[in-house]
């Protein structure tokens, strides 16, 4: 009986560990700024305030504010926010975008829809 009980217990440590590997990477926007090469080609989630938000037909961009700092998201078929509205944005950092004739240094690349 102890054997049964162990085993099950190893299996539902697996599937944890198995679960937590595709979860998203929270990060803030201070660290995000601070070390943007950190954060290259890995899918992270920021959560903040939007401001800023233009764009036309689904497409463009926002600030969001987390508290720590700022960063511009591009938002392509994913909507944009109004100003002020509470976002969680999940995307993958890049740095030298151009967008509507302006150049930005570090931005988020929304990947997925959040709601």
């Amino acid at each position: 009986m102890f054997a049964n009980s162990t085993r099950w217990w190893l299996v539902g440590v697996v599937l944890v560990l198995l679960s937590a590997t595709g979860c998203n990477t929270y990060a803030s926007i201070a660290d995000i700024n601070r070390d943007p090469a950190r954060f290259a080609n890995k899918e992270i989630t920021i959560s903040g305030q939007a401001s800023d938000s233009f764009g036309v037909m689904g497409q463009g961009m926002f600030q969001v504010d987390d508290g720590t700092g700022r960063i511009w998201v591009v938002s392509q078929n994913f909507g944009i926010p109004g100003n002020g509205a509470k976002v969680a944005v999940t995307g993958r950092v890049q740095q030298g975008i151009s967008f509507g004739g302006r150049n930005f240094g570090t931005v988020l690349m929304q990947t997925q829809a959040r709601n």
